[in-house]
């Protein structure tokens, strides 16, 4: 079993416990990252991000994991795969040559 397996089950496991599968539908497993990310970025809000408190930023981003593997796994998707096509999507959008050191995004360079 590897890593991502192994939160996943763990994640599963703790869900079927408590019976809350029900409520785990793929909308709503996105609202809630979509809400755990937004608690993420309260961490960074009106301070430099040297600032942040690293335990919150911890917490908020194992949320928004959790999130992440439960919705993969309500779709079927595995996870290395999926996040390793995107960086192969990314590479094609974001050449070396053309991206290296700018922020601009892959239609303004």
């Amino acid at each position: 079993m590897n890593d991502i397996e192994e939160i996943t089950n763990a994640l599963i496991k703790f869900r079927n416990e408590r019976d809350w599968e029900q409520f785990h539908n793929p909308k709503d497993l996105s609202v809630a990252l979509n809400i755990e990310a937004g608690e993420l970025l309260e961490n960074f809000l009106w301070k430099s991000h040297n600032d942040a408190d690293r335990e919150k930023v911890k917490e908020e981003l194992a949320d928004v994991f959790a999130y992440s593997f439960l919705l993969a796994e309500k779709y079927g998707f595995d996870v290395k795969q999926i996040v390793l096509e995107k960086i192969q999507k990314n590479d094609k959008k974001y050449p070396v040559e053309k991206s290296k050191g700018t922020a601009k995004k892959y239609n303004e360079l």
